[in-house]
C-alpha cells in the first residue's frame, strides 16, 4: 500500500535529541571522554569568567562545538553554527536542547578568544593525554618526533620590506636574511619557507608533535616560525615538558632531518637513546652523529618502522580537521588550533582503541 504524503508539520515531537543518537556512534565515547576532561578544567574555567554580569556562552560547550568543527572539518564558524541549527548530532554533542536557539556567529568567535587567551587548548590536551595514559594506551618508552609545514593565512605578495629592520641579521655572522628585512602585511608572525628547493616558498609556520609508538597517540604538539632548526629545537623542547611522565629508558625516533651534532648530543644529555635515521652515503656536509651501541640498538630499526606513522597524524590534522591552511593569523593563535586538533585526533583514536572493550 502506497504511503501518505502529507506536509502537516507535528506540533510536538516526544522523542528526545538522546533517544535519536545511535548507541553505538563513535561521538557518544568521545563526549564521555570530552566530558571527564572538561570536568578538569572547571576551576580554570571560573578564573576566566567574571562573577557577575549576564551568562555567557559555557566554555564547555563551547569547546564541544570547536571539536566538532575539527572533528567534521567545518571551514568556518558561520558554517558549523548553521549546521547546528538543523544537526541533532551536532546539537547533542554540543549540549543544545531541540528548541535551544544557536548562537550568532559573532558571539560565538568573540567567546572563543576568551578560551585562546587561558591556554586551554594546552590544559584540555594534557587532560585527553592523561587519560589515554590511565587507559594504558601510552607507551612511555619508544617516541617519535617530527614536523610539518603550516600555510599561513597571508599570501606572498603580502610582504613587505620592514620599516625599521635589524643592523644585524639572524643568519650566520649576523648575516641579513629575508625575515629580518621583511614581513607580511596580513600575518607579520608568518614566513616564507620551503622544505625542499624543489618546494616553493610559502607564508607558513611550522607545526611539531611527539607521539608514542605504541598507539600513535599525539603527547606533545607546538607550533614555532618557520626556520631550518626549528624542528630540532621544538623537539628537545617538548621533550623537556614530557619528561618526567616517561619511563627510565627511552628512545626517540626521527627522520633525517634530525641527524644533527646538537640534536644528538641534547637527547644523551637528556638520557634519551637517539633512533635518528642516519645518511645512507656520509659526508662532510651531511655527517652521520650516532655512536655503535645506538646505531646497533634492538629497537633501532623497530623505532624506523614505526616513525612513519607520525605521517598519519599530519595527515589527518591537514585533511580531515582542515587545517592545511590555518585560518588563524598569529603563531599563538595558529598553536592553540593546532594542539586542539591534536586532542580531537587522540579523542578519535582512543574511541577507535576502546570500542572493542567497550562492546
Amino acid at each position: 500500500m502506497r504511503g501518505n504524503d502529507e506536509q502537516q508539520g507535528a506540533v510536538f515531537s516526544y522523542v528526545s535529541t538522546e533517544q535519536r543518537i545511535a548507541a553505538d556512534h563513535p561521538l557518544r565515547t568521545i563526549r564521555v571522554m570530552t566530558d571527564r576532561a572538561l570536568r578538569e578544567l572547571s576551576s580554570e574555567f571560573d578564573q576566566l569568567y567574571a562573577v557577575g554580569g549576564r551568562p555567557s556562552i559555557a566554555p564547555e560547550r563551547l569547546l564541544r562545538a570547536l571539536l566538532l568543527q575539527v572533528l567534521y572539518g567545518r571551514r568556518s564558524e558561520r558554517l558549523l553554527m548553521e549546521e547546528m541549527n538543523y544537526n541533532l548530532l551536532f546539537r547533542w554533542f554540543v549540549g543544545l536542547e531541540m528548541d535551544d536557539a544557536v548562537w550568532d556567529v559573532t558571539v560565538f568567535t568573540k567567546n572563543r578568544e576568551r578560551l585562546l587567551a587561558g591556554e586551554v587548548a594546552e590544559k584540555f590536551f594534557q587532560a585527553v593525554v592523561k587519560q589515554a595514559q590511565e587507559a594504558g594506551l601510552l607507551s612511555d618508552e619508544h617516541f617519535t618526533v617530527d614536523g610539518t609545514l603550516l600555510e599561513a593565512w597571508a599570501s606572498r605578495r603580502s610582504f613587505v620590506e620592514k620599516k625599521d629592520p635589524p643592523t644585524r641579521g639572524t643568519g650566520a655572522w649576523g648575516q641579513k636574511l629575508l625575515r629580518d628585512t621583511h614581513e607580511s602585511t596580513s600575518d607579520p608572525e608568518a614566513r616564507l619557507f620551503r622544505r625542499s628547493r624543489a618546494a616553493e616558498a610559502r607564508p607558513s609556520y611550522l607545526g611539531h608533535v611527539i607521539t608514542e609508538n605504541r598507539n600513535g597517540l599525539v603527547v606533545a604538539a607546538c607550533v614555532t616560525q618557520s626556520s631550518t632548526k626549528a624542528e630540532r629545537e621544538a623537539g628537545l623542547q617538548m621533550l623537556d615538558r614530557v619528561r618526567r611522565a616517561l619511563g627510565k629508558r627511552v628512545t626517540l625516533g626521527g627522520d633525517k632531518g634530525f641527524q644533527e651534532e646538537r640534536f644528538i648530543a641534547g637527547l644523551r644529555a637528556r638520557g634519551v637513546v637517539p633512533h635518528v635515521a642516519e645518511y645512507a652515503v656520509e659526508s662532510k656536509h651531511w655527517p652521520n652523529w650516532l655512536r655503535p651501541e645506538e646505531r646497533d640498538d634492538p629497537g633501532f630499526g623497530e623505532s624506523q618502522r614505526k616513525r612513519k606513522r607520525v605521517e598519519q597524524v599530519f595527515g589527518w590534522i591537514k585533511e580531515v580537521a582542515g587545517l592545511r591552511q590555518m585560518k588563524f593569523r598569529g603563531r599563538r593563535r595558529v598553536e592553540w588550533m593546532f594542539r586542539l586538533a591534536a586532542s580531537a585526533l587522540n579523542l578519535r583514536r582512543m574511541q577507535r582503541l576502546l570500542a572493542p572493550a567497550a562492546g
